[in-house]
């Protein structure tokens, strides 16, 4: 069984780019502040825990092996959120020049338990630290970071500034060392875990196409998709506890982030089978909105179509702003309201006769729909895969960007 990231030792895992730039132990420990057998015992566990060997050693030095290298890379990453979430940090003159340095992994696991679960007890309920743990991992990375992480209203914590901050640096640091540990494992089993989200207005087909193809070319690697729009994914995007999103893309991309886009998606209205307008081919704006329609929360792609359509005349009313396109079809099937949708999700229904599609697609009612991602993402060799076979899914339906 693969170890979690903070299993490792951050010690061992900070020395092995400086083994890796020196080409000697020795050199390497007193680099790192360590004894030249620490480092050497270190070493070895790493290896051992990992199953892989991390270096060639020889009489004249040591030369990281192709793994080794992979690891150093993903431990030098780690770092680099650690320093960047604690940059700044501390107050005045107070803290430490580099608090990373001074990070267990012990602390790190304790405090990230800690943001993810909003309370000490529901933290030790996770499993592994007990409460007083906690607490002590808490208060030294305080001490560390010279600076308050929580604010202690009542019986309840809330994260400050800089504790957020932390707490963000300490996921992207974990995202990276678990992908170290995948790329070290055995190379014939792909391993790890996938995060994606997947927003609920994203094509029905491309995703689950995918994940079909995937889970049958990349055996041993789990999936996790998590709904969600936009507003309710991005943030676990930035903190890498998911390490994609599909759906419609922002019209700039916010700082940070980079879009991949897959095709252009043709919006339609949608109304009941049978609906007054079911029987007008081309039916005018202003028989649109003499209707009530389900529309997308402000700010998104879908809510931005929707604007356009009606700019410069009367609007429709809008008693239902929803995001769900379970419940959208269950309203529509017993009402005259109307939304817009892909033809994709609701394909079935339009089929057997639920649902049907209200005059012609929109002339104007295109989104780009798409991947994004971190800016300084980079995907193990089985999350690359996955996005080849998105890729590829949005291809096979036959709607491309460019049309």
């Amino acid at each position: 069984m693969s170890p979690a990231p903070f299993d490792l030792n951050l010690r061992h895992l900070r020395a092995l780019s400086a083994v890796v730039a020196q080409g000697s132990l020795s050199a390497a420990a007193r680099s790192a502040g360590l004894s030249q057998p620490a480092l050497t015992q270190g070493l070895s566990k790493l290896e051992r825990q990992l199953g892989a060997l991390l270096f060639e050693r020889r009489s004249d030095g040591v030369t990281a092996t192709a793994r080794g290298a992979r690891m150093a890379a993903r431990a030098a990453a780690a770092f680099e959120h650690l320093s960047a979430a604690t940059r700044g940090a501390a107050r005045g003159s107070r803290g430490f020049t580099r608090p990373e340095h001074l990070m267990t992994a012990t602390q790190l696991a304790g405090f990230r338990r800690l943001a993810d679960s909003g309370s000490f007890a529901l933290a030790a309920v996770a499993g592994g630290l007990s409460q007083p743990a906690i607490h002590r991992a808490v208060r030294d990375l305080e001490q560390i970071c010279a600076t308050p992480l929580l604010e202690r209203r009542g019986r309840g914590v809330v994260m400050t500034v800089a504790g957020r901050r932390v707490a963000r640096g300490i996921r992207l640091a974990a995202s990276e060392i678990a992908a170290g540990i995948v790329e070290v494992g055995d190379e014939e089993q792909a391993g790890g875990h996938i995060a994606i989200g997947a927003m609920p207005l994203s094509r029905a087909l491309v995703l689950p196409q995918a994940i079909a193809r995937f889970v049958r070319q990349v055996p041993g690697t789990a999936i996790d998709v998590v709904e969600g729009s936009w507003r309710e994914l991005v943030e676990p995007l930035r903190d890498g506890v998911i390490d994609l999103m599909i759906g419609a893309l922002r019209d700039e991309t916010p700082p940070g982030l980079e879009q991949r886009a897959l095709f252009v998606d043709r919006l339609v209205t949608v109304g009941r089978a049978g609906h007054p307008l079911a029987a007008e081919p081309d039916p005018s704006r202003a028989a649109l909105a003499a209707y009530g329609w389900i529309v997308a929360a402000p700010g998104t792609p879908l809510r931005s179509r929707w604007d356009a359509m009606f700019a410069g005349g009367t609007l429709p009313a809008t008693p239902i702003e929803c995001g769900s396109v379970m419940v959208i079809r269950g309203i529509l099937k017993d009402s005259d309201l109307l939304t817009l949708l892909s033809p994709d999700q609701v394909a079935l229904e339009i089929e057997t006769g639920m649902l049907a599609a209200i005059g012609r697609p929109l002339a104007h009612g295109m989104r780009t729909i798409g991947i994004t991602t971190r800016r300084d993402w980079r995907p193990t060799a089985a999350q690359r895969a996955l996005v080849a076979l998105l890729e590829s899914a949005a291809h096979d339906t036959g709607v491309q960007e460019n049309e």
